[in-house]
Protein backbone atom coordinates (compact mmCIF):
# COMPACT_ATOMS: atom_id res chain seq x y z
CA UNK A 1 0.00 0.00 0.00
CA UNK A 2 1.17 3.24 -1.07
CA UNK A 3 2.01 6.25 1.67
CA UNK A 4 -0.37 8.35 0.02
CA UNK A 5 -2.90 5.08 0.73
CA UNK A 6 -2.01 4.74 4.01
CA UNK A 7 -2.24 8.43 4.76
CA UNK A 8 -6.07 8.56 3.63
CA UNK A 9 -6.56 5.68 5.64
CA UNK A 10 -5.78 7.27 8.76
CA UNK A 11 -7.66 10.08 7.64
CA UNK A 12 -10.61 8.46 7.30
CA UNK A 13 -9.81 6.76 11.14
CA UNK A 14 -9.42 10.05 12.31
CA UNK A 15 -12.58 11.37 10.58
CA UNK A 16 -14.30 8.32 12.15
CA UNK A 17 -13.11 9.49 15.67
CA UNK A 18 -14.05 12.81 15.68
CA UNK A 19 -17.44 12.38 15.21
CA UNK A 20 -19.76 9.09 14.47
CA UNK A 21 -17.93 6.62 17.12
CA UNK A 22 -18.30 9.42 20.03
CA UNK A 23 -21.66 10.21 19.01
CA UNK A 24 -22.64 6.43 18.79
CA UNK A 25 -21.06 5.52 22.58
CA UNK A 26 -22.50 8.83 23.89
CA UNK A 27 -25.50 7.12 22.90
CA UNK A 28 -25.22 3.79 24.32
CA UNK A 29 -26.59 2.41 27.17
CA UNK A 30 -23.98 0.03 28.34
CA UNK A 31 -21.23 2.67 29.46
CA UNK A 32 -24.02 3.34 32.52
CA UNK A 33 -23.25 -0.04 33.85
CA UNK A 34 -19.26 -0.27 32.92
CA UNK A 35 -18.30 3.50 33.40
CA UNK A 36 -14.54 2.73 34.02
CA UNK A 37 -14.41 0.66 30.64
CA UNK A 38 -16.32 3.42 29.33
CA UNK A 39 -13.48 5.66 30.36
CA UNK A 40 -10.44 3.57 28.87
CA UNK A 41 -12.78 3.54 25.47
CA UNK A 42 -12.70 7.07 25.60
CA UNK A 43 -9.14 7.92 26.78
CA UNK A 44 -8.47 5.29 23.47
CA UNK A 45 -10.65 7.48 20.96
CA UNK A 46 -9.13 10.34 21.57
CA UNK A 47 -5.70 9.24 21.66
CA UNK A 48 -5.89 6.98 18.23
CA UNK A 49 -7.65 10.27 17.29
CA UNK A 50 -5.28 12.35 17.83
CA UNK A 51 -2.35 10.36 16.59
CA UNK A 52 -4.11 9.60 13.42
CA UNK A 53 -4.62 12.94 12.50
CA UNK A 54 -1.07 14.04 12.86
CA UNK A 55 0.14 10.16 10.58
CA UNK A 56 -2.82 11.12 8.07
CA UNK A 57 -1.08 14.78 7.35
CA UNK A 58 2.27 13.61 7.66
CA UNK A 59 2.19 10.82 5.19
CA UNK A 60 -0.42 12.66 2.88
CA UNK A 61 2.02 15.50 2.54
CA UNK A 62 5.00 12.76 2.30
CA UNK A 63 2.60 11.36 -0.89
CA UNK A 64 2.27 14.94 -2.16
CA UNK A 65 5.76 16.40 -2.02
CA UNK A 66 8.08 13.16 -1.61
CA UNK A 67 11.17 15.33 -3.03
CA UNK A 68 10.09 18.16 -0.40
CA UNK A 69 10.25 15.39 2.66
CA UNK A 70 10.84 17.58 5.65
CA UNK A 71 8.51 20.68 4.67
CA UNK A 72 5.93 17.86 3.70
CA UNK A 73 5.67 16.79 7.40
CA UNK A 74 5.69 20.15 9.42
CA UNK A 75 2.09 20.55 9.35
CA UNK A 76 1.86 17.22 11.01
CA UNK A 77 4.99 18.78 13.52
CA UNK A 78 2.57 22.10 13.89
CA UNK A 79 -0.39 19.75 14.94
CA UNK A 80 1.06 18.18 17.14
CA UNK A 81 2.88 21.10 18.90
CA UNK A 82 -0.29 22.64 19.00
CA UNK A 83 -2.27 19.85 20.73
CA UNK A 84 0.75 19.04 23.20
CA UNK A 85 0.94 22.79 23.77
CA UNK A 86 -2.79 23.16 24.75
CA UNK A 87 -2.16 20.45 27.31
CA UNK A 88 0.48 22.01 28.72
CA UNK A 89 -1.51 25.34 28.83
CA UNK A 90 -4.18 23.27 30.39
CA UNK A 91 -2.30 21.93 33.04
CA UNK A 92 -0.67 25.23 33.98
CA UNK A 93 -4.31 26.95 34.56
CA UNK A 94 -5.66 24.51 36.64
CA UNK A 95 -2.80 24.31 38.97
CA UNK A 96 -3.09 28.06 39.23
CA UNK A 97 -6.74 27.78 39.83
CA UNK A 98 -6.47 25.21 42.96
CA UNK A 99 -3.81 27.33 44.13
CA UNK A 100 -6.48 30.42 44.31
CA UNK A 101 -8.78 28.10 45.49
CA UNK A 102 -7.02 26.70 48.33
CA UNK A 103 -5.80 30.05 49.48
CA UNK A 104 -9.46 31.38 49.70
CA UNK A 105 -10.50 28.36 51.18
CA UNK A 106 -8.10 29.22 54.40
CA UNK A 107 -10.01 32.79 54.55
CA UNK A 108 -13.22 31.09 54.06
CA UNK A 109 -13.69 28.02 55.43
CA UNK A 110 -13.33 26.36 58.96
CA UNK A 111 -11.32 23.18 58.98
CA UNK A 112 -13.68 19.81 60.27
CA UNK A 113 -12.83 19.11 63.94
CA UNK A 114 -12.46 15.46 62.84
CA UNK A 115 -12.07 14.68 59.62
CA UNK A 116 -8.27 15.89 58.22
CA UNK A 117 -7.87 17.82 54.70
CA UNK A 118 -11.48 18.68 55.50
CA UNK A 119 -12.81 22.33 55.16
CA UNK A 120 -16.46 23.33 56.41
CA UNK A 121 -18.07 26.47 54.60
CA UNK A 122 -20.80 28.23 56.24
CA UNK A 123 -23.08 27.73 53.40
CA UNK A 124 -27.07 26.38 53.96
CA UNK A 125 -27.07 24.08 50.77
CA UNK A 126 -26.44 20.81 51.17
CA UNK A 127 -22.45 21.37 48.90
CA UNK A 128 -19.55 19.06 48.61
CA UNK A 129 -16.83 19.10 46.43
CA UNK A 130 -13.36 18.34 46.27
CA UNK A 131 -9.74 20.13 45.15
CA UNK A 132 -7.53 17.73 43.91
CA UNK A 133 -3.78 17.80 44.41
CA UNK A 134 -2.22 14.89 45.35
CA UNK A 135 -1.37 14.50 49.41
CA UNK A 136 -2.24 18.12 49.45
CA UNK A 137 -6.02 17.50 48.30
CA UNK A 138 -9.02 18.87 50.35
CA UNK A 139 -12.60 18.42 50.63
CA UNK A 140 -15.04 20.99 51.20
CA UNK A 141 -18.77 20.30 52.72
CA UNK A 142 -21.09 23.16 53.31
CA UNK A 143 -22.33 23.69 56.96
CA UNK A 144 -25.93 22.87 55.03
CA UNK A 145 -24.63 19.00 54.19
CA UNK A 146 -23.41 18.29 57.73
CA UNK A 147 -26.49 19.94 58.82
CA UNK A 148 -29.16 18.30 57.09
CA UNK A 149 -28.20 14.93 56.00
CA UNK A 150 -28.83 11.65 57.56
CA UNK A 151 -25.09 10.05 58.83
CA UNK A 152 -25.36 7.46 56.20
CA UNK A 153 -26.44 9.73 53.36
CA UNK A 154 -22.91 11.98 54.39
CA UNK A 155 -20.92 8.79 54.54
CA UNK A 156 -22.01 8.46 50.95
CA UNK A 157 -20.90 11.65 50.16
CA UNK A 158 -17.72 11.95 51.81
CA UNK A 159 -16.68 8.44 49.87
CA UNK A 160 -17.64 10.14 46.62
CA UNK A 161 -14.75 12.47 47.37
CA UNK A 162 -12.56 10.38 48.41
CA UNK A 163 -12.80 8.35 45.16
CA UNK A 164 -12.92 11.71 43.51
CA UNK A 165 -9.38 12.20 44.91
CA UNK A 166 -7.87 8.92 45.22
CA UNK A 167 -8.79 7.54 41.83
CA UNK A 168 -7.34 11.08 40.59
CA UNK A 169 -10.47 11.94 38.81
CA UNK A 170 -8.87 15.08 37.98
CA UNK A 171 -6.17 13.94 35.60
CA UNK A 172 -8.53 11.47 33.64
CA UNK A 173 -10.50 14.75 32.46
CA UNK A 174 -7.51 17.20 31.91
CA UNK A 175 -7.02 15.79 28.78
CA UNK A 176 -10.09 16.18 27.30
CA UNK A 177 -10.40 19.35 28.72
CA UNK A 178 -7.19 20.52 26.61
CA UNK A 179 -8.84 18.27 23.85
CA UNK A 180 -12.37 20.94 24.29
CA UNK A 181 -9.56 24.02 24.85
CA UNK A 182 -7.94 22.83 21.46
CA UNK A 183 -10.75 22.09 19.24
CA UNK A 184 -13.34 24.54 20.26
CA UNK A 185 -15.10 24.10 17.04
CA UNK A 186 -15.79 20.21 17.63
CA UNK A 187 -18.49 19.57 18.74
CA UNK A 188 -17.24 15.66 19.62
CA UNK A 189 -14.69 17.59 22.27
CA UNK A 190 -17.64 18.60 24.12
CA UNK A 191 -19.20 15.76 23.88
CA UNK A 192 -15.95 13.84 24.90
CA UNK A 193 -15.71 15.94 28.26
CA UNK A 194 -19.14 15.64 28.84
CA UNK A 195 -19.53 11.73 28.75
CA UNK A 196 -16.21 11.40 30.50
CA UNK A 197 -17.24 13.71 33.48
CA UNK A 198 -20.59 11.74 33.95
CA UNK A 199 -18.65 8.69 33.48
CA UNK A 200 -16.48 9.54 36.83
CA UNK A 201 -19.07 10.44 38.97
CA UNK A 202 -20.27 7.05 37.94
CA UNK A 203 -17.08 5.80 39.28
CA UNK A 204 -17.40 7.62 42.35
CA UNK A 205 -20.82 6.45 43.39
CA UNK A 206 -19.72 2.93 42.76
CA UNK A 207 -16.76 3.37 45.78
CA UNK A 208 -19.93 5.12 47.67
CA UNK A 209 -22.02 2.09 47.03
CA UNK A 210 -19.55 -0.26 48.46
CA UNK A 211 -19.12 1.52 51.75
CA UNK A 212 -23.22 2.29 52.49
CA UNK A 213 -26.26 0.79 50.29
CA UNK A 214 -27.59 1.82 47.18
CA UNK A 215 -30.83 3.25 48.19
CA UNK A 216 -28.50 5.15 50.52
CA UNK A 217 -26.53 6.66 47.72
CA UNK A 218 -29.65 7.48 45.74
CA UNK A 219 -31.14 9.67 48.57
CA UNK A 220 -27.67 11.85 48.81
CA UNK A 221 -27.62 12.38 44.77
CA UNK A 222 -31.10 13.56 45.58
CA UNK A 223 -31.20 15.92 48.61
CA UNK A 224 -27.53 17.18 47.50
CA UNK A 225 -28.97 17.71 43.97
CA UNK A 226 -32.29 18.99 44.88
CA UNK A 227 -30.68 21.89 46.56
CA UNK A 228 -29.16 23.49 43.23
CA UNK A 229 -31.33 21.52 40.12
CA UNK A 230 -27.86 19.84 39.10
CA UNK A 231 -28.16 16.10 40.19
CA UNK A 232 -24.72 16.18 41.31
CA UNK A 233 -23.51 15.39 44.59
CA UNK A 234 -20.49 17.26 43.77
CA UNK A 235 -17.36 17.92 41.97
CA UNK A 236 -13.89 18.30 41.18
CA UNK A 237 -12.97 21.65 41.89
CA UNK A 238 -10.80 23.12 38.90
CA UNK A 239 -12.28 26.50 38.52
CA UNK A 240 -11.32 29.93 39.69
CA UNK A 241 -14.12 29.79 42.28
CA UNK A 242 -13.96 31.07 45.72
CA UNK A 243 -16.36 28.68 47.12
CA UNK A 244 -18.24 31.62 49.41
CA UNK A 245 -21.66 30.45 48.23
CA UNK A 246 -22.62 27.65 46.04
CA UNK A 247 -22.86 29.81 43.07
CA UNK A 248 -18.99 29.78 43.84
CA UNK A 249 -18.19 26.64 44.46
CA UNK A 250 -15.02 25.29 42.60
CA UNK A 251 -16.80 22.79 39.61
CA UNK A 252 -14.81 20.79 37.35
CA UNK A 253 -18.04 18.68 36.48
CA UNK A 254 -19.93 21.59 35.11
CA UNK A 255 -20.75 19.74 31.58
CA UNK A 256 -22.26 16.43 33.86
CA UNK A 257 -24.02 19.11 36.13
CA UNK A 258 -26.90 19.29 33.28
CA UNK A 259 -29.10 17.11 31.74
CA UNK A 260 -30.64 12.96 32.32
CA UNK A 261 -26.88 12.73 33.65
CA UNK A 262 -28.81 12.27 37.43
CA UNK A 263 -31.23 10.34 35.92
CA UNK A 264 -28.69 8.39 34.97
CA UNK A 265 -26.93 7.91 37.86
CA UNK A 266 -29.95 7.11 39.93
CA UNK A 267 -31.42 4.50 37.52
CA UNK A 268 -28.27 1.88 37.94
CA UNK A 269 -28.76 2.63 41.84
CA UNK A 270 -32.19 0.91 41.28
CA UNK A 271 -33.84 4.61 42.33
CA UNK A 272 -36.71 6.55 40.15
CA UNK A 273 -35.44 9.65 38.60
CA UNK A 274 -37.36 12.97 40.02
CA UNK A 275 -41.02 13.03 39.09
CA UNK A 276 -40.84 9.18 37.51
CA UNK A 277 -41.44 7.97 41.08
Amino acid sequence: MSTGAVGLLLAGVALALAWPVPVLLARARWPMHAPARALLLWQAIGLAGGVSMIGALALIGRAVAPIHSLAAVVPAILLGCYLLAHLGATVVQVTRQRRRHLTLLQLLTAPHPTRARTRVIDEAAPVAYCIPRGAGSVTVLSQGLLDNLDPDELEAVIAHERAHVEQRHDILQLAFRAWRSALPGLPTAVLAETEVAAMVEMLADDQARREVRDEVVARAILRVGAADGSGETDSVGDDDRSGSSRNERGCGHQASCRGGRMSDRLRRLGAPAPGHE
